[in-house]
């Protein structure tokens, strides 16, 4: 190990980037592999799960590795970019250890893995786990946290068991500051158990957002597994179209459970969204956009942008409407992008500046037409607008590209590698 260093808790090197010997940035990682063997001996470390810049996950052995310090790891610069497989004898470090309940050779004691170090053995270019950092009783969100300590690999027992609850307040932890796409990432290739063990322990926006960017498998999977008003609490923290994309994968009788146990408002939006055909304006549309009455100022408008939950791409511009400026709205006036915004005083009535010379979707316009329309006056959002003139939604280019990729484009990092890379 790089540094002279002795000993590295894995939940440090969660996250951190690999470069080659040319300092160039191979990815990231995000677990360890080891194998568990008999007699009490530690697991031998075999490598890292590294997620490159393409969001593939591949292999690299520890023996390509050549320093850890400083948060990151160096490599040899040799990288094999198969996709990597778990064998059955393999466990994940950060997926599967953490969290788990173990217990105590010496007095039989219950205690919860909170970290696991590994270490370089001496004169050798082997690795294994060393020690265990861990927790006294059970632990939990409502209960008092124990006394912690670390111990020898052999001083707890019970990694090799069948574990039928498992924690995640410790996984969780280790990947709290990642974006919902990579942690949505993370979740993909964790087993079904450890997913759901996981979504368990995200709260409910948290969730919302992570299962907005899963593969739609992986969440009607996760939805399957939380209980009733659970999960129609994470629907309703969705937004109203990735909602209506999840109900509308799952059997009538499960959708309309659910959407019995939303709130009427939340339940009503998405009701008004499954409605339509999928890739049309109105099955792409969210129904909730920045709505504004035309004597609204400047100021008023870009009060309503800086909202931190609002999407680049709906932040991007405002609509103006007659009342009642919720969707389905009074009339439609017109667009005014943040641009002109910032470029006017503050008490400006938002009405006496608004756009209107392109004319809004339909609520019928198929994808391609959408799409051209998006490309044709450079616009990241538009707006749909119903035949009586009022204001359903809008159209963001986010949504756009999630239904012209590949469905597994999330798996693949479709394109994501040569973007990087500047190709």
């Amino acid at each position: 190990m790089a540094s002279g260093a002795s000993r590295v808790f894995v939940s440090h090197l969660a996250g951190v980037p690999v470069f080659d010997p040319n300092g160039d940035q191979v990815g990231r990682v995000r677990d360890l592999v080891a194998m568990l063997r008999v007699g009490g001996r530690p697991p031998r470390v075999l490598g890292m799960v590294v997620e490159v810049l393409s969001r593939r996950r591949i292999f690299l052995p520890m023996t390509r590795i050549t320093g850890v310090a400083s948060g990151q790891v160096i490599t040899t610069g040799v990288v094999n970019m198969r996709r990597f497989e778990q064998r059955p004898t393999e466990r994940l470090v950060l997926g599967e250890l953490l969290d788990r309940r173990v217990q105590l050779v010496e007095s039989g004691e219950e205690v919860t893995v909170l970290d696991i170090a590994v270490q370089q053995l001496p004169a050798r270019r082997e690795w294994e786990i060393g020690k265990v950092f861990v927790r006294r009783g059970k632990g939990g969100a409502l209960r008092r946290r124990g006394e912690t300590l670390t111990v020898d690999w052999s001083a707890v027992t019970g990694f090799t068991l069948e574990e039928d609850s498992q924690g995640a307040e410790s996984l969780i932890a280790t990947f709290e500051r990642l974006r919902p796409a990579d942690l949505a990432n993370v979740m993909h290739h964790l087993t079904p158990k450890r997913r759901a063990e996981v979504a368990a322990a995200l709260d409910d926006d948290r969730l919302a957002d992570v299962l907005e960017e899963l593969p739609e498998d992986d969440q009607v999977e996760i939805l399957g597994k939380l209980e009733d008003d659970r999960a129609a609490d994470v629907l309703e923290a969705m937004d109203p179209d990735d909602a209506a994309d999840l109900l509308s994968e799952l059997p009538d009788e499960d959708k309309e459970r659910l959407l019995a146990l939303m709130r009427p408002g939340d339940a009503a939006d998405v009701r008004r969204l499954l409605a339509y055909e999928e890739r049309t304006a109105g099955g792409l549309m969210t129904t909730e956009p920045i709505v504004l009455r035309p004597d609204a100022t400047v100021a008023d408008a870009l009060a309503r942008v800086r909202r931190q939950d609002l999407s680049p791409a709906l932040a991007a511009q405002v609509y103006v409407c007659r009342a009642p400026d919720e969707t389905p709205t009074g009339k439609y006036l017109g667009t005014i992008h943040f641009q002109r915004l910032l470029r006017e005083p503050p008490f400006t009535l938002v009405g006496s500046i608004v756009e209107n010379d392109l004319p809004p979707l339909a609520p019928d316009t198929p994808l391609p037409q959408i799409t051209g329309y998006l490309a044709a006056y450079n616009m990241v959002a538009a707006p749909v607008v119903d035949e009586s003139g009022s204001l359903l939604g809008a159209v963001t280019v986010d949504d756009v590209l999630d239904h012209l990729l590949p469905d597994d484009w999330r798996e693949t990092g479709y394109g994501l590698a040569e973007a990087a890379s500047g190709r």
